[in-house]
């Protein structure tokens, strides 16, 4: 038999109000929720908090009905500890009032000192450390694993621990709703990034892991989903704020470094914060530590070391975006890679994958990098078969990404070259290669459906090496077009297909993603006029001189960062025209 639960001062104040100081004749709470009830079986609940465990499991909605005595009583007991927290901060504002004597500020009313806890006055205790003696160490050990922080001090509790329910318990997107992003992204778009998602093969497993791993599916996957696109604010707005409360996190684990790299493949907004982020976590978790466990077998070390090789891949590429020093450093791991390869649980998603001019010194080993990626370009290009969910994007990607490689190398070659003068013999090879690279990704991107159907899906790094590959080739039409010797009629019909099939794929994406504004970006360039009122039209002008007059605006690209600033390409042109073809 259940006993009647004690009143608190407050309900037995609004009892005697009501003239019954009786206690309540409900001599039990409510503690199961209306669908478990409706079923009669056992509700569990988490310290009273729902949704239940089978709400969740189940996606249902979950709630408590509660008596109109229950909500009277709640209500009372709430405001009886709202009175004494402000009967609290009263007191601490009148011992600051105090201290500061200000000629203006009056204190409030007088404070029952019985509300005061003990020691209130006080200022919070700062961290307290040890030194420690661990046992397991030798005498190399980190050094500062020898001073820490003590359990339960008031500092280590203020520090965000993640105890929040995923985006689905939250109603932000229902269990069917994220079940079909769960499916989308883990059946094409996981492919492309070489299946990061490890061993998690269904929802279930993933809502388990992390909620930030939930966020970034659900988010990336209404961005590429046409019947799901209008999730994508609250998917997008709920894995930012998970990020914010990973900033400091005590409590990180391996899927939320999973779910940081996911973002920070797809979503341009916050793709290098995420990045950061995903680097200091893995440090943290010492991710990189995998590798030595893995070579000699362990599965769960070669999950740890492939999720490291995927997070550096991801840091390198947006350094290159981003024109910023990568995050991760070029440890042992990395010089393991090939050994890793050969390891009992490699599969061939784990292989796949300044102004100032260059000093006379650099070209020979410009030209070894390039023998390096032709090198690695042949022994990798037949390596692949076609892929169920992707098609033959592991054989394709690798072309891209050795031209992607080739166009950033050889771009150097223009460094602190000024604008239509000669270049050297030796620097003219490196330049024309770097054209052929940003001509053959272009038409490789016209002439092939299959890899236009790749674009909605693709991560940001070929989004952005795309619009690098226009605008490097339109900067050198109109500024080194004669010192190179290269058809500027062709270049410009070609910049206009990319354009025209840039349009037509991003017809049906969803308006957030970035390449949705390169190609409207691209096509303001290609459609600019003068503008009335500005005078007559320019005269026109021949081959080059003409091409290089009309594309004056774009001489402040070159800093123009593709993953943080909508193309809006009004803040560097001036007015010119563009010839019809």
């Amino acid at each position: 038999m259940d006993l009647p639960l004690p009143s608190p001062p407050a309900v037995d104040a609004l009892r005697e109000s009501f003239g019954d100081p009786r206690p309540p004749d409900i001599t039990r709470r409510i503690t199961a929720c209306v669908a478990c009830r409706k079923q009669k079986i056992k509700c569990q609940m988490n310290n009273g908090q729902f949704p239940c465990a089978r709400c969740r499991k189940q996606g249902l909605p979950c709630t408590v009905n509660r008596s109109l005595q229950m909500l009277l009583e709640d209500d009372a007991g709430w405001k009886g500890v709202m009175s004494q927290k402000v009967r609290w901060l009263e007191h601490s504002m009148s011992q600051v009032l105090s201290r500061l004597d200000p000629p203006a500020i009056t204190t409030s009313s007088s404070v029952d000192p019985a509300a005061i806890p003990p020691g209130g006055d006080r200022l919070p205790p700062s961290t307290a450390w040890d030194v420690v003696m661990n046992p397991q160490s030798g005498p190399a050990a980190t050094p500062a694993a020898y001073v820490s922080e003590v359990a339960g001090t008031t500092a280590s509790a203020r520090l965000p621990s993640i105890n929040r329910m995923d985006l689905i318990s939250r109603g932000e997107a229902s269990h069917p709703e994220a079940m079909s992003l769960f499916e989308l992204y883990s059946s094409r778009l996981d492919h492309f990034l070489y299946r990061i998602l490890g061993e998690h093969n269904g929802l279930e497993s993933v809502r388990d892991a992390s909620p930030i791993l939930t966020a970034a599916i659900c988010a990336v996957g209404a961005l590429h989903s046409p019947s799901l696109r209008n999730r994508f604010d609250a998917c997008y707005q709920e894995y930012k704020e998970l990020i914010a409360l990973h900033v400091l996190s005590t409590k990180i684990n391996a899927d939320d470094v999973r779910g940081l790299c996911i973002g920070a493949f797809w979503l341009p907004e916050i793709s290098w914060s995420a990045i950061a982020t995903a680097v200091r976590m893995a440090s943290d978790i010492k991710l990189h530590c995998g590798i030595y466990s893995a070579l000699r077998g362990d599965r769960r070390g070669y999950l740890q070391a492939r999720l490291y090789y995927l997070l550096y891949v991801c840091d390198h590429h947006f350094s290159i975006a981003y024109g910023r020093l990568p995050m991760s450093r070029e440890g042992s791991i990395i010089g393991l890679a090939d050994r890793f390869l050969r390891t009992d649980h490699a599969t061939e998603n784990d292989a796949r994958d300044l102004d100032t001019a260059l000093p006379p010194p650099a070209l020979p080993q410009l030209r070894r990098y390039s023998i390096a990626l032709e090198t690695w370009c042949a022994d990798w290009s037949e390596a692949f078969r076609q892929n169920e969910n992707v098609g033959n994007y592991p054989q394709k990607g690798v072309g891209f990404h050795f031209h992607f490689a080739k166009l950033y190398l050889c771009s150097h070659a223009f460094r602190g070259v000024p604008a239509s003068s000669g270049l050297d013999p030796e620097l003219e090879e490196i330049a024309n290669a770097g054209v052929l690279s940003a001509m053959a990704i272009l038409r490789m991107l016209v002439a092939d459906a299959e890899f236009q159907s790749f674009l909605n899906g693709l991560p940001l790094y070929f989004d952005t090496m795309i619009a690098f590959a226009v605008i490097f080739l339109l900067k050198v039409a109109s500024k080194h077009a004669s010192a190179i010797g290269i058809d500027t009629a062709q270049i410009l019909s070609l910049i206009s297909h990319t354009v025209t099939v840039l349009q037509q794929v991003t017809r049906s994406m969803h308006q957030q993603h970035l390449l949705v504004n390169i190609a409207r970006g691209l096509q303001t360039i290609l459609d600019r006029r003068q503008e009335p009122g500005s005078g007559p039209p320019s005269p026109t002008l021949d081959g080059a001189r003409q091409f290089r007059a009309e594309t004056g605006c774009m001489e402040g690209m070159a800093s123009f960062d593709f993953l943080t600033t909508t193309l809006d390409l009004d803040e560097w042109t001036t007015q010119w025209r563009i010839s019809p073809q």
